[in-house]
């Protein structure tokens, strides 16, 4: 049995419209804000996975350590979260990874780079990152 990361972005949400008022929108922007459950239901679209084993070989490649310890809570808990306070710390630590390694390494960074830039964008979308047995 192998495992996988796969990083998870939750950009929307679903509405029971039977129990839900027409405006129904500022409903689900306050959920993804506060991030309460408040009869809504979490979409969550993978946007990339890796092999596990890789993704302990990336994470030594981080070298800043508060940037390391939130990454490496996965290995720890198997699911971690990505709000808009980590962009700015996970950013720099990626920004400032080596060149120097495997184009896979470079290709999670960048697409994880263009993530924290969505989260940005729109502080209220979030990441969840989590360890899945295949």
């Amino acid at each position: 049995m192998s495992e996988t990361v796969t990083f998870f972005a939750l950009r929307r949400k679903f509405i029971d419209e039977k129990q839900s008022p027409a405006q129904s929108q500022q409903l689900v922007y306050y959920g993804l804000a506060i991030g309460h459950h408040l009869g809504v239901i979490d979409c969550f679209e993978p946007e990339f996975s890796c092999d596990y084993d890789d993704y302990q070989r990336w994470l030594a490649l981080i070298e800043e350590p508060h940037a390391h310890a939130k990454l490496a809570g996965l290995p720890k808990y198997g699911e971690i979260i990505i709000d808009a306070s980590h962009v700015v710390m996970l950013a720099k630590a990626l920004s400032a990874m080596n060149e120097d390694c495997e184009a896979r390494f470079l290709s999670w960074r960048d697409q994880l780079m263009q993530l924290l830039e969505m989260i940005q964008q729109e502080k209220a979308i979030h990441l969840i990152v989590r360890r899945l047995n295949d």
